[in-house]
């Protein structure tokens, strides 16, 4: 059996033998942070994430027994600059992999509008998440790493990186040529919970590189997680096949 293991004071870890364990976990950890939430507040309001990971621990919620789903909320961490019935939308990405055939209250469902002029959008989707949420923010945000270190749409060598004042942002990633709305590290660590997905081999030379990096270093993802609230990563053996020991904490 697997346990959560300490790496510093600002990150946890779990590594677990296979993919499809490691989605299997990802789900369960989703469901508990949910009624847990629930059960204190009323509600779980979550910021979701694109990427393949994260599709497939969606696809896993959906055959979770006896989720609340009435009582969940549903944000998004980043969206691309484009409609949500476009191929690259994170929206319809969630959506057709589990939440539309859930039974979550549409206006519980309050996506990033990337066909909207984006840096009126990024205003308007911090006025939602106050709206929505309690002094806290999010109860879970949901985070992968990119082989470049980036997270969410917090790519490295990007103005969002020192936004200090907002939430979420519009930010112009060069290498993408392209604008993208994203929660800023600010908008992430004011949340309650937070979790790296890193599965596969892909994954295996970035993990290290950024849980030895110090917290501010070229790859945004290595500033994810606060004494506060310590960032969980969730790996599997490929993704953590190329970690040292852990620093003692």
């Amino acid at each position: 059996m697997q346990y959560i293991q300490v790496w510093d004071q600002r990150r946890h870890y779990i590594i677990l033998d296979t993919k499809d364990d490691a989605i299997k976990f990802a789900a369960q950890h989703w469901v508990h942070q949910a009624k847990r939430a629930i059960q204190q507040r009323g509600r779980f309001c979550v910021a979701l994430s694109g990427g393949t990971t994260p599709k497939a621990i969606y696809q896993a919620l959906a055959l979770e027994p006896d989720v609340p789903w009435s009582k969940i909320y549903l944000f998004w961490g980043d969206e691309r600059a484009v409609p949500p019935t476009h191929p690259d939308s994170n929206y319809k990405m969630a959506m057709e992999a589990a939440f539309q055939h859930l039974p979550i209250p549409p206006a519980q469902i309050i996506r990033m509008q990337g066909e909207a002029p984006l840096e009126q959008e990024a205003i308007s989707y911090e006025e939602l998440i106050r709206h929505h949420t309690s002094q806290n923010l999010f109860d879970l945000v949901m985070l992968g790493v990119g082989e470049d270190g980036h997270t969410a749409s917090l790519f490295p060598n990007t103005e969002a990186l020192v936004c200090d004042t907002r939430w979420v942002v519009c930010n112009f990633v060069p290498m993408l040529q392209a604008y993208r709305l994203t929660l800023t590290f600010k908008g992430i660590e004011h949340s309650r919970s937070l979790v790296m997905y890193a599965l596969g081999s892909s994954k295996k030379e970035i993990v290290p590189k950024v849980l030895e990096a110090p917290i501010n270093s070229p790859y945004p993802a290595s500033r994810i997680g606060t004494t506060q609230t310590p960032a969980l990563w969730i790996l599997d053996a490929h993704a953590a096949s190329l970690l040292p020991t852990p620093p003692t904490a």
